[in-house]
């Protein structure tokens, strides 16, 4: 993973003490049952026991008003660093201002949250346009391998709209495989058809079976979305519809759930995954914060891990836990 700044002052909490005793951190997670936070959860707990320190994880579900309840108990239980990933980065303001009242630093993970003034917190995780970007030409290369064309062809963007990680995500999707196409100029100009969600497998294949309805003329289908669960729901409800794997070109996002398929040697619309480690992402972020408590060294302003394209051929050489 490597660290970058944006160069903007973050919202970072009161100047704290090293801790020379136990240290006792959080991790508040989002959607804790779901595969890529399991993975983060796992990490994190590793981390924390390579550097002698207790580690309490909380599955805060989709529930923003969870989230602050478990602040509030963390905090309460004298917490020296918080990790957080918010149900609704809309609680981000209400997150960061409690933490900065009590001096505990607090770093959000995977998504983005800001303070009141728009001042972003400490972060660690993934660039959504990057990822994005790299779904996308990864769509375009297989569509251009495919020889198919615009006019039979429509594509599937399953996220959740009103979270900005995986609007940005998607959007660069788009931006990307528009650009590579064009690039090779096939002038092609593939239909976009948005699905909303909840980012999970079950919501978007029943979203996308009603989608596929309403679209009897499309022959070829490309999947993206802001997650697996997305994506390979999508691609679920297309096979299940009668569509041949040949017929659609699924490119996930975190590899996690795109890999069952491969393990399997089934036949798959799911073609491709940009593999992303939840695991590497709660080793850091405990990392960083531990840093922080005990040597005073100031959290970075954003954090940013890798990712890989994976396929059936190279996923286990890659890393993907496939459970």
């Amino acid at each position: 993973m490597t660290g970058c700044s944006s160069g903007k002052e973050t919202a970072t909490p009161q100047q704290q003490a090293p801790a020379s005793g136990k240290v006792t951190l959080f991790y508040l997670q989002k959607q804790g049952d779901q595969q890529y936070f399991v993975e983060q959860a796992q990490g994190a707990q590793e981390k924390a026991k390579e550097l002698g320190v207790e580690l309490k994880v909380v599955n805060l579900g989709q529930d923003a008003n969870k989230a602050i309840t478990e602040l509030d108990a963390a905090l309460a239980q004298g917490a020296n660093g918080i990790a957080i990933v918010v149900p609704d980065q809309a609680i981000g303001p209400q997150v960061l201002d409690k933490a900065k009242s009590a001096g505990i630093p607090i770093i959000a993970s995977d998504d983005v949250i800001k303070d009141g003034g728009g001042t972003k917190s400490p972060f660690v995780g993934f660039n959504g346009s990057q990822m994005g970007d790299s779904v996308g030409k990864e769509a375009a290369k297989l569509f251009k391998a495919a020889g198919w064309t615009a006019a039979d062809t429509k594509i599937i963007s399953a996220y959740k709209q009103d979270l900005t990680v995986c609007s940005d995500r998607v959007s660069a999707a788009k931006a990307a495989f528009d650009k590579t196409l064009s690039d090779q100029k096939s002038g092609a100009q593939v239909p976009v058809i948005e699905v909303g969600t909840d980012n999970t497998p079950v919501d978007a294949q029943n979203r996308t079976g009603a989608v596929i309805g309403s679209n009897p003329g499309v022959k070829h289908w490309v999947v993206w979305g802001c997650n697996d669960e997305n994506e390979t729901g999508a691609v679920t409800a297309l096979a299940n519809s009668g569509v041949p794997a040949a017929d659609i070109i699924g490119v996930g996002l975190g590899a996690y759930l795109t890999c069952k398929d491969w393990a399997a040697g089934k036949d798959t619309g799911n073609k491709s995954a940009l593999f992303i480690s939840g695991a590497e992402v709660g080793r850091t972020a405990i990392g960083l914060l531990v840093d922080k408590v005990k040597n005073s060294k100031e959290l970075p302003p954003e954090t940013i891990a890798k990712t890989q394209i994976v396929t059936k051929d190279n996923y286990k050489q890659a890393g993907v836990n496939c459970i």
